[in-house]
């Protein structure tokens, strides 16, 4: 049972002052409005679209001396900056102790920024609750895996389930909300910040604790249902209460599966609660202001789809330098890429929070050059904060904010770049995001991303059951999926990213590179749809309560294609072997699967076991693909698949990549020599032109 944190009221709390209503004087009459929380004083988002890409930038106040807000706030405008995000790492400035709030800075600063032409951000603090605050409270604090208590010092401190916490989460933001809500230099509101960092959406603290098993009861009711679900017949793992129920971690050998993934849908489902709260409260007190959060990349500890059910536009923080090593790639490969990145990672994810935002789409922050906090912190090569940006627009992204406005000379970030040196000077990003704005200038307005002809699957319950059964160490749900996108984007074709929820109309290729655990209305609409569907291995493989299906894997999927998985197996990496497709042979993947099927058999593994045995089978609705394809394998599968569904696509593109928004296409060389891009021979050039430089764009209309 979820707490009311609106009973609650701190015991020391002072009632702040209402929102002031600027630009031209402070009104005289302080009593905070209040709304009720309706539809209309949601965001409209389509009213709100912007017509360009708008850029904005992270700032933080209380980290400088007041004598610089006035000009650091005038190079913004200079600069072609709209938007600046504040207050998010704010709370021991704003209430240094209990109930004593300090308005008067973070006043000032929004007058400044606001006066200047700025559209003020302003995140909720909740992401680094204060000193006083856990000396007051330690149960606040979160638990990691091992049982120990994580403790105050640098952020992201607290548990979702703490009861606690919500309460004064819900005070802090309230009392923001009120002060600024009606304020007219606050354009837009963040959430918390960057849910999931650090590993933090898993705690295993006494509150946690107590918070699962009364998610538990609300969702299997007896506990004889969660004894079936979770299988404790096998080794006599019996429970006769919910309150015997333990957190999954310390035990002498893994948990039951159903355990492990009740456990992350609990966590995900604390997350969603705690941040709705936060949106609630912002709704009624600042209607009409659009409500975000800043997401991470390749994060899947909580469910993106359920917390973005609860606000206007999703925003992520992109920084494709930080996980490059490693990452997906080959050796060979990040030496290619060690200074521009994955070349598809940035592009997965926007058209991932494309979807998780209802189409609206934002980047938080966006790394202007070299950062702190990876295992190596090279700095991206020159003209790649451009690319970035570009590449971030052309992908639906309507507003760019880089982190952060200038390079910080102490604590943790001293290294991690900003637009500004710390002693003010110009760097590299800066000179960039200038060549953004003008570049701007010269491209029409109001081009909108249309609906791609080819969706690809993520569902986050479906990675989770491989998290949880993962059944071998080379098998990398993340890894896969984005390989899939990545071949599909050497073909130059556009992708949405959905979810088992989406409507399919209008797509003519599904990708599902791991749908583990199928919904029973997602088969029905896609049987519907006059989509055509590629599985990948796993598919169907699992039941909700993470059994395999009675009628053997893929499950409810096999009313597409006919199918039977009898046997599954992971292999080394060092371990080749092969299959045969059309006169060719391809190296097979680390996860094979023993297949039995009525359908056209489109490729067979080769070699000393089990020589001839499906790989790859299909129909003219569904194909499925029985090992973990990757490189050239995966290229002619996925190559095949477009043609089957007559989705337009172009010759590999090797380092080059293709999109559109609207009327515009757009080109990034994330290689090492010039190239020609695909342009019609009258195509007008608004960036760029034919023969595209490394890591440089192109933007033209035909």
């Amino acid at each position: 049972m979820l707490v009311d944190i609106n009973v609650y009221i701190h015991d020391k709390q002072t009632k702040p002052e209402a929102g002031t209503n600027r630009p031209n004087e402070m009104t005289k009459d302080r009593t905070p409005v209040h709304m009720p929380l309706t539809r209309s004083n949601r965001f409209n988002a389509k009213e709100q679209q912007t017509d360009m890409l708008e850029l904005g930038v992270c700032y933080y106040p209380e980290q400088w001396p007041r004598a610089k807000w006035e000009e650091d706030a005038r190079r913004m405008v200079e600069l072609g900056l709209a938007w600046v995000r504040i207050g998010e790492f704010a709370w021991a400035k704003i209430e240094p102790r209990s109930g004593e709030f300090h308005w008067e800075w973070l006043d000032e600063a929004i007058e400044v920024l606001g006066n200047a032409g700025l559209k003020v951000i302003l995140g909720t603090p909740t992401a680094a609750p204060p000193k006083w605050l856990i000396d007051r409270y330690p149960d606040i604090l979160p638990v990691d895996v091992k049982g120990v208590v994580r403790k105050f010092g640098a952020r992201r401190h607290y548990c979702f389930s703490s009861r606690r916490y919500r309460i004064e989460a819900a005070r802090i933001s309230q009392a923001m909300a009120e002060r600024y809500g009606n304020n007219a230099f606050v354009h837009a509101w963040q959430t918390d910040n960057e849910y999931g960092d650090h590993d933090t959406i898993y705690s295993y603290s006494d509150e946690a604790l107590r918070a699962f098993r009364e998610w538990l009861a609300e969702r299997y009711g007896m506990v004889e249902e969660l004894n079936r679900a979770w299988g404790t017949a096998f080794w006599a793992m019996n429970y006769l209460s919910f309150d015997e129920v333990e957190l999954p971690n310390n035990l002498v050998e893994e948990p039951s599966p159903t355990h492990i993934v009740d456990y992350i849908r609990f966590s995900s489902d604390q997350v969603k609660s705690f941040n709705k709260a936060q949106v609630d409260i912002i709704r009624k007190h600042s209607p009409g202001r659009p409500v975000t959060h800043n997401f991470m990349s390749q994060n899947t500890d909580f469910d993106h789809y359920k917390v973005g059910e609860d606000i206007d536009i999703a925003s992520w923080d992109v920084y494709p330098m930080g996980g490059l090593l490693n990452g997906r790639l080959s050796s060979e490969d990040k030496g290619r890429y060690l200074r521009v990145g994955d070349p598809d990672q940035p592009a997965f994810n926007h058209d991932l929070y494309r979807a998780v935002g209802n189409g609206r789409v934002w980047v938080m922050e966006q790394q202007p050059g070299p950062v702190n906090w990876a295992s190596h912190n090279q700095s991206p090569a020159d003209g790649m904060v451009r690319l970035w940006t570009w590449l971030a627009y052309a992908h639906g992204v309507d507003m760019v904010s880089y982190f952060r406005w200038r390079q910080v000379p102490f604590a943790q970030e001293q290294f991690h770049a900003g637009l500004l040196l710390p002693n003010s000077e110009a760097d590299q990003g800066y000179l960039e995001v200038a060549q953004v704005a003008e570049e701007m200038k010269r491209l029409p307005k109001g081009e909108r991303r249309e609906k791609a002809k080819l969706a690809i699957l993520l569902d986050y319950n479906s990675r989770w059951a491989t998290r949880a059964l993962p059944q071998g160490r080379t098998y990398l749900a993340s890894q896969i999926a984005l390989d899939w996108y990545s071949t599909v984007a050497r073909f130059g074709v556009d992708v949405d990213i959905i979810g088992q929820h989406s409507d399919l109309e209008g797509y003519q290729l599904v990708l599902a590179p791991d749908l583990v655990i199928p919904d029973q209305a997602f088969v029905q609409n896609l049987a519907a749809s006059g989509a055509k569907v590629l599985f990948g291995p796993r598919s169907g493989s699992k039941t909700e309560d993470m059994h395999i299906p009675e009628g053997l894997p893929p499950g409810p999927l096999a009313s597409l294609i006919d199918v039977s998985v009898a046997r599954v197996e992971s292999l080394p990496e060092f371990h080749a072997e092969s299959v045969l497709y059309g006169n060719e042979t391809y190296p097979a993947g680390v996860w094979r699967e023993t297949v039995r099927t009525r359908e056209s058999v489109l490729a067979t593994f080769e070699g000393d076991y089990r020589n001839g045995a499906p790989a790859l089978v299909g129909n003219d609705k569904a194909r499925y693909l029985a090992t973990a394809a990757r490189g050239e394998f995966l290229s002619k599968v996925i190559g095949d698949a477009l043609g089957w569904a007559s989705v337009e696509a172009l010759a590999d593109l090797g380092d080059l990549r293709i999109t559109r928004r609207g009327k515009l296409t757009f080109a990034f060389n994330y290689g090492k020599t010039a190239v020609d891009v695909p342009a019609a021979a009258g195509a007008t050039f608004h960036v760029g032109g034919r023969r595209l430089d490394p890591v440089d764009v192109a933007i033209w209309t035909e």
